[in-house]
């Protein structure tokens, strides 16, 4: 019984532990939830608050930049350019390629072997500079043998043209016949033509002797060698010995459409040759200055254009054999045209427009007829005049009436 009443009194305790817990635990929870969204809420009033404080800020100060603006309206900053007069080239572009104005693979011209060589691969060689020497002395031995055979013949024409003289006194004293004399000046005149062809194997020897020395038939650069001393060389031999290249001067090689022919033609026979300039591969860097000095007999009717030739003086070597430029062929040149940077054109549904500056910071729009554009420049036919300004930066912003403030000026006063 003691022990029953021991448990029961446990029991009875931990019974009403676990009832204070609940009573304390319970009604916590309802409190905790109700603080949560309390701050919840006021987070979101301030968020708020600050949202419509930074609004009104902003539209305060928007409208203080309005007020102490012309007008109200925004200025919108610029960069101007004054309309000017000036004579305008027309130019034709095209894309060229150098050649050499003459080229010349040097050959032997007779066979032999090849005893020296006289140049350095890539010096300039004038014209008549030796070159190269085949081996002479077969040659020399054909010269003696045919100035030998000359002299024997010699010998034998003077004793036909003795015996002539004889036949000749015999025949008139009635010694001997008509036709022994005819035969012996038929054998004086085989005589005198057998020198003849003896007088012509000399001079061959001689120009066979000549051949051995191969000088440059022309003025130019020499290219890389290709045969050697000691080699046996031949007339037939299809790489030669060298290749010279004219340098001085130079052709460049360019097309341009077939429409553009008549023009060029015109000036061409006008005034005889017309400007062209050569330019690296950006078309930037200005490399020289030639002429065109002719144009093709046909146009070439895959791709509808025309083959030009220009020439030009190269004294500084800066052209090279196959190397691609870019021309610049001046046609004519346009006088007193109105002249605005090339930005300043804007395009829209009712054609090319400028945004023209007022003496009031404003600006308008002004529809122009556009003539030509050469580089950075372009030409007006109407619509603008001289001295007027023309926005050429910042038009994306602009609108007819918009207030500007030039912040510089792109291009020369008129």
């Amino acid at each position: 019984m003691a022990t029953m009443d021991v448990d029961t009194r446990e029991n009875v305790g931990i019974e009403e532990v676990d009832s204070e817990k609940d009573k304390r635990t319970g009604p916590r929870r309802p409190a905790s939830k109700k603080r949560w969204w309390l701050r919840l809420l006021i987070l979101l009033i301030i968020g708020a608050l600050v949202y419509w404080a930074v609004g009104r800020w902003q539209a305060r100060q928007a409208a203080e930049l309005q007020k102490r603006q012309p007008g109200g309206q925004p200025t919108v900053p610029v960069v101007v350019a004054s309309a000017r007069k000036a004579d305008v080239p027309f130019y034709l572009r095209a894309l060229g390629s150098v050649d050499a104005f003459n080229t010349v693979t040097v050959k032997t011209r007779v066979d032999g072997q090849l005893i020296t060589v006289a140049f350095k691969e890539g010096q300039f060689v004038k014209l008549g500079d030796l070159l190269a020497e085949v081996d002479p002395r077969p040659f020399q031995v054909q010269l003696a043998q045919a100035q030998g055979q000359l002299a024997r013949d010699n010998a034998q024409l003077n004793n036909s043209r003795a015996d002539l003289q004889r036949y000749q006194t015999l025949y008139s004293q009635g010694v001997v016949p008509k036709q022994q004399l005819d035969t012996q000046q038929a054998n004086v005149g085989q005589f005198e033509g057998v020198i003849k062809a003896d007088e012509a194997l000399i001079d061959s020897a001689k120009l066979q002797l000549t051949y051995c020395r191969i000088t440059s038939p022309i003025a130019g650069r020499i290219g890389l060698r290709q045969v050697d001393v000691g080699n046996i060389v031949h007339p037939g031999d299809p790489n030669g010995l060298v290749v010279i290249t004219q340098l001085q001067p130079i052709a460049v090689l360019f097309t341009i459409p077939e429409d553009n022919l008549n023009i060029v033609l015109q000036r061409l026979k006008q005034s005889g040759n017309l400007p062209v300039e050569a330019y690296d591969r950006s078309g930037q860097n200005k490399i020289t200055s030639g002429r065109l000095v002719t144009v093709d007999n046909q146009i070439d009717q895959q791709t509808g254009t025309s083959r030009l030739k220009a020439v030009f003086d190269n004294k500084d070597s800066a052209l090279f054999p196959n190397q691609f430029v870019n021309i610049r062929l001046l046609v004519e040149t346009k006088k007193d045209k109105i002249v605005i940077p090339a930005p300043a054109i804007q395009r829209g549904p009712k054609g090319t427009f400028v945004y023209v500056l007022k003496p009031d910071q404003t600006v308008e729009v002004r529809n122009v007829d556009v003539g030509m554009i050469e580089g950075n420049d372009a030409t007006i036919e109407n619509g603008l005049a001289e001295g007027e300004q023309v926005v050429t930066d910042g038009v994306d912003k602009l609108n007819s009436g918009s207030k500007v403030q030039v912040t510089g000026d792109s291009g020369p006063k008129a």
